[in-house]
């Protein structure tokens, strides 16, 4: 199994999740070449990926959807209300899959599992990706809001998280957003701090979680040094020797082999608990 984010922040998400012939993209936040020429990049050809599962509504994680999957012939996985708030970029010419949050459902070997998250869109949900030959877990948590009982539930257990930290508390309070905008980042329906972030990622921490990357980054509010530090030096005071990095907005990530990272950090891992 193998991830790379191939970008994230406030003008564009993407995750791709690969096993075996199975290749996968959660969300579809850029334009459609922009999200090719990406996937170009780490040697994935477009038309290769077999499915776009999309957890919101917000133009960051749906600008490229529609034209992508009409060009490549893509199936796209929605649910009903995310469809109908996104009616704009479809044509009706995409192959539309909906889904159910809290039912899992399948991607030839993928198993997706959806689950709600708190943040201001129509029908926003975290996802969770397992291979069902390895029993590998990918989380992908951003846009979170806050994290409920359920989102906990439904990320424990992952080999590799995509954790959001969105901004630095000082950053938000003193940056140049007008006072509204600061105030629905920082409610329980915006987007995570890297304080909250770390607190999260800590409770998540299980002997098995090999990788972590930090994704939907402010530009405005955060720096990748920063979000690292804070939520690196939370997880290394408990223990974890695992894998950390931020991604960026403007490039992808290199292709994560998660497998890779659990025999990299297994031995040291098993110390946890």
């Amino acid at each position: 199994m193998k991830v790379a984010v191939l970008g994230s922040g406030s003008a564009g998400n993407s995750v791709l999740v690969c096993a075996g012939e199975t290749r996968i993209l959660i969300d579809a936040g850029f334009s459609a070449r922009s999200l090719a020429d990406r996937l170009d990049r780490l040697d994935i050809s477009a038309d290769s990926i077999t499915g776009i599962v999309v957890t919101h509504d917000h133009g960051d994680h749906t600008r490229g959807m529609g034209i992508f999957a009409r060009r490549h012939g893509t199936p796209l996985h929605l649910t009903d209300r995310t469809r109908e708030a996104c009616a704009k970029l479809l044509t009706g010419d995409e192959e539309v899959l909906e889904y159910r949050p809290g039912v899992a459902f399948s991607i030839r070997n993928l198993r997706i599992d959806s689950f709600y998250t708190v943040h201001d869109a129509a029908d926003p949900v975290g996802i969770s990706v397992v291979d069902e030959r390895s029993g590998l877990r990918v989380g992908v948590a951003t846009d979170l809001g806050r994290p409920t009982a359920q989102i906990r539930h439904a990320l424990s257990g992952c080999d590799l998280l995509v954790l959001e930290a969105n901004h630095d508390d000082v950053m938000l309070r003193t940056g140049p957003y007008p006072a509204a905008v600061k105030q629905r980042i920082a409610s329980s329906h915006g987007h995570l701090s890297n304080r909250a972030a770390a607190r999260l990622a800590l409770e998540l921490m299980h002997p098995r979680l090999a990788g972590v990357v930090l994704a939907h980054l402010s530009r405005e509010c955060n720096r990748p040094f920063l979000a690292e530090r804070v939520v690196g030096d939370a997880l290394r005071k408990a223990g974890w020797k695992g894998h950390l990095e931020v991604a960026t907005q403007e490039r992808p990530t290199e292709l994560l082999d998660v497998e890779e990272l659990r025999y990299r950090a297994g031995p040291i891992q098993l110390t946890l608990l």
